[in-house]
């Protein structure tokens, strides 16, 4: 993957210089409806159950997370790269999705990407690195522990460049559904519960999947990207099928707790954006969408 040449965007806070420096508590704070949809969307990317992130947020006795306080940086050139990478996706889809916004007649609004190690604040309570990388609608930010992209490789099984920037692009395409406003329609659905919130908030996992297959279209139109890349992307995505993590989690699959869908399902809606690099092709929200 040729990143070298992308525009670095500036919408980046590093965080990754603070370090543990005290304890704030985080039980207690109030959830209302709202809040528990954001917990729902972002919670189970790489399979927390959102009922941990409920306890983390909405009581559990008082329970405390690490606070975090300035530390002199570290030089670790593979850090670095890391925050310098980020950076370069991150400004590749603010290009791609500016230009694809004007030709909608509406206009693109860049998320932050926040990077940090451990734990930080975030507007949808406390961001961890167990949690995994996502989106917090009420901020408009991304939220990403660096040291993700050596647990992609090792525990997921999916190495290489544009596996890291599936991730990046997946929770940009969240995004550009909250731009939208089809997270706030989908809301209002998932308050419902049950069957049909796990429903929704696979279809809703899946778009970002294709939103992410879009900006991968026009990589792949500047040809910055090659053939092994894809599938580098493709692989990334069947990992964090939600039965290749219950498999490797429980020894099981249930279907029924889909919350972000199957390998194939991921790894379809990714390629619908690729093959197509049209946000329209990524209505997964239409009857009888896979």
């Amino acid at each position: 993957m040729r990143w070298g040449d992308f525009r670095r965007s500036e919408n980046v806070e590093d965080r990754t210089g603070e370090s543990s420096g005290g304890r704030f508590p985080v039980g207690g704070l109030p959830i209302g409806g709202g809040a528990l949809v954001i917990i729902v969307i972002v919670g189970m990317l790489f399979g927390i159950n959102p009922l941990d992130m409920l306890g983390m947020l909405g009581g559990g006795g008082g329970e405390t997370v690490q606070q975090v306080a300035p530390q002199r940086a570290t030089n670790d050139p593979a850090e670095a790269t890391r925050k310098d990478f980020s950076a370069a996706i991150l400004g590749d889809t603010e290009d791609v999705w500016g230009a694809v916004f004007r030709q909608m007649g509406r206009q693109y609004v860049p998320p932050t990407l926040v990077l940090f190690h451990g734990a930080t604040r975030s507007g949808c309570g406390v961001a961890q690195a167990q949690v995994g990388p996502f989106y917090c609608p009420a901020d408009h930010k991304l939220y990403l522990d660096t040291n993700f992209f050596d647990e992609l490789r090792r525990r997921f099984g999916a190495p290489g460049e544009f596996a890291q920037a599936y991730v990046i692009a997946h929770e940009v395409g969240h995004h550009v559904q909250n731009l939208l406003g089809t997270m706030e329609r989908v809301q209002g659905a998932m308050q419902q519960g049950g069957r049909r919130a796990n429903a929704l908030s696979v279809r809703l996992e899946l778009q970002a999947d294709c939103y992410a297959g879009v900006w991968g279209f026009y990589a792949k139109k500047r040809n910055v990207i090659d053939t092994s890349d894809i599938q580098s992307g493709l692989r990334a995505a069947a990992a964090v099928g939600d039965d290749n993590i219950q498999h490797a989690t429980q020894g099981y699959v249930v279907p029924d707790s889909f919350t972000h869908g199957s390998a194939e399902q991921r790894t379809h809606w990714f390629q619908a954006g690729l093959a197509s690099g049209d946000p329209r092709e990524c209505d997964t929200f239409a009857q009888g969408s896979p």
